[in-house]
């Protein structure tokens, strides 16, 4: 359950938001939606990946973060080790038309949080920081939904199906998965070349296909997480052996 409100200087003066990542505040997420301005710095960390949408069908892009549902293989008790989404950075807000409104119902809000206002009912640093993320938010859902529209009019999505096994004898295979094809991209005309980059959409397309190279690496994480979780139970059993 929500209990979305548009944020007011008045009513919510003293409130607190944890704004840290964590599993319990909503971080573990395994696919997370993002902006074309994020790309950059999402493709040194994680596949920059397409799926559709459950109940429209259509295409949005985002970055895969882990290979279970549930599953951010970034995460540790000290927050997030590489960049963090916009969409995980947004914690507890949301937009109301031309507002900022919030989920009072959020465990992110606390006691030991971050104040939103000031003393004197200004915006803090923090909450001036969010509404700063929601402008680029906003602004960047548009651009990208453009961006896929048109890499989809040419034709330039393929499917790709994710397989990874594990030392502990398992193994994860994601479907509903979609990348860029780059011999389709190669074999477009200059005019069409010309337009995407002038769009600097051409930049984009092979950082999605260069960030591929993050699936070897994430199931690496993966790995190295069933490792970790297999000794801390063998060493729990040997503690009451």
């Amino acid at each position: 359950m929500t209990n979305v409100t548009v944020l007011n200087s008045l009513a919510h003066r003293d409130l607190k938001v944890r704004a840290g990542a964590s599993a319990r505040f909503g971080d573990n997420q395994r696919f997370v939606p993002v902006i074309l301005g994020e790309f950059p710095l999402l493709a040194a960390h994680y596949p920059i990946l397409l799926t559709k949408d459950s109940n429209t069908g259509a295409f949005f892009v985002g970055a895969m973060l882990g290979f279970d549902d549930g599953e951010n293989l970034f995460l540790s008790p000290r927050g997030m080790e590489s960049y963090r989404p916009l969409n995980l950075q947004r914690g507890p807000f949301f937009t109301a038309g031309s507002d900022l409104a919030i989920d009072l119902d959020s465990p992110r809000i606390g006691e030991d949080g971050v104040a939103l206002f000031t003393e004197t009912g200004q915006p803090s640093r923090y909450l001036q920081s969010i509404m700063a993320l929601f402008r680029d938010l906003t602004r960047g859902v548009e651009q990208t939904k453009a961006f896929v529209e048109a890499i989809v009019r040419l034709k330039l999505v393929e499917p790709v199906d994710i397989s990874a096994s594990f030392d502990d004898g398992g193994k994860r295979e994601l479907e509903g998965l979609y990348t860029v094809n780059a011999q389709t991209l190669r074999s477009l005309d200059d005019a069409t070349v010309l337009d995407l980059f002038r769009k600097d959409y051409l930049q984009l397309l092979y950082l999605m296909i260069s960030s591929l190279n993050q699936v070897p690496v994430l199931a690496r994480r993966k790995n190295d997480a069933l490792l970790a979780a297999s000794d801390s139970m063998a060493g729990a059993g040997m503690a009451h052996t």
